[in-house]
């Protein structure tokens, strides 16, 4: 994550970036296809965050698996993808498998392909837009973008002889939730209003992908409902009466918005978001910028619960599967609601 906030732990300053993101659409509509697995996880199973599961699945869809959600991160974090530097082969194979996911699960491009060449970074890069053409005859004027960078720093200093900076957290937790969004979507084939499935590049370098994105699509008068991003997602919060946090919680009613329609303390106030404007820090700014509708970030990283930023050990040996097949169960019913809700509920203040 680039340019994010500096953590002070002792006298160690450590600057650290949080990304933690009616146009002319084109002739690809993606139709239902793909099938669920179940979630296996103890009823009263006590979770990090003082949580029952119980409680914490109150409201969660029967979707994802953390055999699923590791098959993709998996892939995304291995050393094979040499950390996923924008303008490299390793990135190259990220966005072919990328690709190759969303085709499977009908998702089409919203552009002409799926590849979206990045105008603002001197080396060939992309990102990566799926499209879901909503089913209402009005709302699907509407569009409501759920992106996440997939691209990571490539390679570090060596620890013990690794050079690979794999980046399972940042961000290919983000990436794989919101590839498991898009599978489900794609499935139920009855989103109300349009969907697009942004996968950053070069956010590491300056979030140039959603800056890209942004301006392309405002250009295109698309007309934006909401922006809702998600990074580093991989490992649970500790010690919090929420599940995960919104970065600008207080400049809308997001966080009010999603609580209600999960029934329960989804979303929280992370006040160290606030002191280090992670706000203004990943790839949901661009499009508060161009388009000043809410665009907000939704994270699981709060600096006490991960010591590995940008290190080669952000390995997916220390990712939390269950975590993240919960997450994506979990907000499922609630970017639902989000997207089929017959007015547009979530606003700036």
């Amino acid at each position: 994550m680039k340019h994010k906030m500096l953590v002070v732990v002792g006298v160690t300053v450590l600057s650290i970036m949080l990304g933690c993101r009616g146009g002319q659409v084109k002739d690809t509509v993606a139709q239902p296809h793909g099938s669920g697995a179940a979630v296996d996880v103890a009823d009263e199973q006590v979770l990090p965050n003082n949580s029952t599961a119980s409680e914490i699945n109150s409201s969660a869809v029967n979707f994802s698996s953390e055999e699923r959600v590791e098959k993709i991160i998996g892939y995304l974090a291995s050393d094979e993808l040499l950390g996923r530097e924008a303008g490299t082969e390793g990135i190259e194979k990220a966005a072919t498998y990328i690709e190759g996911v969303f085709s499977k699960n009908g998702v089409g491009p919203y552009f002409n392909s799926y590849k979206d060449t990045l105008s603002n970074f001197e080396k060939p890069a992309y990102n990566i837009v799926g499209y879901l053409e909503g089913s209402d005859e009005n709302l699907k004027n509407e569009y409501v973008i759920i992106g996440a960078h997939y691209d990571h720093i490539g390679m570090a200093g060596p620890v013990s002889g690794d050079h690979v900076a794999n980046g399972a957290n940042d961000n290919a937790s983000g990436t794989t939730a919101v590839l498991e969004f898009a599978r489900y979507f794609a499935e139920k084939g009855s989103n109300k209003r349009s969907l697009i499935f942004a996968l950053f590049s070069a956010e590491e370098k300056g979030l140039l992908g959603s800056k890209h994105l942004a301006k392309r699509l405002k250009a295109q008068n698309l007309d934006l409902y909401a922006m809702l991003n998600f990074e580093m997602v991989g490992v649970p919060l500790q010690g919090k009466d929420y599940f995960m946090y919104v970065t600008g919680y207080e400049e809308s009613n997001l966080a009010e918005i999603c609580n209600g329609y999960a029934g329960g303390k989804l979303v929280g106030f992370l006040p160290t978001a606030k002191e280090y404007n992670l706000f203004k820090r990943s790839d949901n700014y661009p499009f508060h910028n161009a388009f000043g509708v809410p665009s907000q970030t939704f994270c699981t990283f709060d600096f006490t619960n991960f010591d590995h930023y940008h290190k080669v050990g952000d390995e997916v040996s220390i990712m939390d599967m269950q975590h993240m097949a919960l997450l994506v169960n979990k907000t499922i019913p609630v970017l639902e609601k989000i997207v089929d809700a017959p007015i547009r509920e979530i606003e700036y203040k």
